[in-house]
Order: C-alpha cells, then structure tokens, then sequence
C-alpha cells in the first residue's frame, strides 16, 4: 500500500490556516484578513471589511491570527500586515 495522501506545500497551509480564520472573523466581526505571502520568516496578510481603519486590527492580526499561526508552526516568526 502506498501513502497517496497529498502534499501541500507551507504556503497552501498557511493559506489555509488564514482562510479559515478570516471565516470566523468574517462571520462574527465582518472584516477579513487575506493570505498574501510568506517569505520563510514572516506571513503578509491583508485586511479588509471591518478591519479597514479599525484600531483593534493591530491586537487582531499580532494577538490572534500571529498567535494561531504560530501554535501550528512555530518557524514562522511573525505576522505582518500589507496594503
């Protein structure tokens, strides 16, 4: 038997991680955050929805989505906002 499970390269699991957060802060706080890139240290996102002007965004994206990331992969070394 072979093992035929697929594998995803970091950045489709961080797109992943990052799609599912940005549901929940969609649905119960109408904004969104956006997977843009990582560059092997630091994971770029973008707000938007609620999040655009809103001054909690920099707990948002440093408390939580910095926070969640790195629960699941602790190389990444931060989170950083892009326009």
């Amino acid at each position: 038997m072979t093992d035929e499970t697929p594998k995803y390269s970091i950045n489709d699991q961080l797109r992943g991680l990052v799609e599912q957060l940005s549901a929940y802060i969609e649905t119960y706080h109408g904004g969104e955050v956006d997977f843009v890139d990582f560059d092997g240290k630091v994971v770029k996102v973008k707000l938007g929805g609620a999040c655009l002007g809103c001054p909690l965004s920099p707990v948002t994206v440093k408390g939580w989505v910095e926070g969640t990331v790195k629960q699941f992969f602790p190389e990444v070394e931060g989170v950083q906002t892009v326009e």
